[in-house]
């Protein structure tokens, strides 16, 4: 094999080891509040050897990378991966920044990876492979994001019914809608419950419940809580009691979800159908078949 193959293949499968160095974020650094102020207070060189390597030298190259690539590129791609970090639950180390560069990095390692086959063989197919490549490691940080705004959905929906009627109780029970609302934020764990704790921490802020509510809906992209939003909303503007209106919104989640699983029973045939056929049924035939096949063989012979 030629020593450049070698070389560039050392460098791209180093590259990886980088590149997940970069994007799983540094170490937390304990620190003691505790201490006296004058004991705390050390110089700038301290602070900087304190923090991981990561911190110091890749974290703040990707970043700048991420900047420059944000600059040059579409005025709406930041927004749209503004949106999807936030529907993935904002996870810690993920910024916008560091998105895009391990985008630009992911199409770069993988497009590099699979064009070593071209130094090796040049052809056609292996330039679009690694083309391919290119394009994959690019949308590979948009499947992630994805499968975990997903997740956080499907978490969502699993809790939405329980936790309106929980409110309904709670509101029956004589406490205000916002009372509630704390209660609830403090009464679970879950994706659902921290956007409830991220809605009274904003109607501390100053921002009415509505518009709190809203931006959770907008957060989580969940077709039933925007409906029970718009029906609180609604009930707030009308002066219908909100106890009842509620109480409709936690039959209707329950209605829902019902249905949502009668729905996903009725798509099991149709999913097992081609491991049946491929997997089953030739299987089937051997077992079956097979004796006759050979006694007739041997017949015929």
């Amino acid at each position: 094999m030629e020593p450049i193959v070698v070389l560039g293949s050392a460098a791209i499968v180093c590259s990886f080891a980088v590149l997940w160095w970069a994007i799983s974020g540094g170490r937390d650094q304990p620190s003691d509040m505790s201490a006296p102020t004058s004991e705390r207070l050390v110089d700038m060189r301290s602070i900087l050897l304190s923090q991981s390597a990561t911190d110091r030298s890749v974290k703040p190259m990707v970043e700048r990378i991420g900047a420059r690539i944000g600059r040059i590129g579409p005025a709406g791609r930041l927004g749209a991966i503004d949106l999807k970090l936030r529907r993935a639950g904002s996870p810690v180390g993920w910024t916008v920044e560091r998105v895009l560069a391990m985008k630009v990095l992911g199409a770069l390692v993988l497009g590099g990876l699979m064009g070593l086959r071209i130094v090796g063989a040049p052809s056609l197919a292996n330039v679009l492979i690694a083309i391919g490549a290119g394009v994959a490691g690019y949308f590979i940080p948009n499947g992630v994001l994805d499968n975990r705004a997903e997740a956080r959905r499907a978490a969502v929906r699993k809790d939405l019914a329980d936790t309106i009627d929980q409110l309904a109780v709670i509101v029956r029970a004589g406490l205000g809608i916002d009372a509630a609302i704390a209660r609830i934020a403090r009464s679970g764990d879950g994706p659902l419950f921290n956007e409830f704790t991220r809605v009274v921490q904003d109607m501390r802020v100053g921002l009415g419940r509505t518009a709190a509510l809203t931006n959770m809906a907008e957060r989580i992209d969940v077709p039933e809580l925007r409906a029970f939003v718009a029906a609180l909303a609604q009930a707030e503007q009308l002066g219908v009691p909100v106890g009842e209106t509620l109480q409709i919104q936690a039959g209707e989640m329950r209605l829902r979800r019902r249905q949502a699983a009668e729905e996903q029973a009725m798509k099991l045939p149709v999913k097992i159908l081609f491991p049946m056929v491929v997997c089953i049924l030739p299987v089937l035939f051997i077992v079956l078949l097979g004796p006759a096949a050979i006694r007739i063989f041997d017949q015929l012979g």
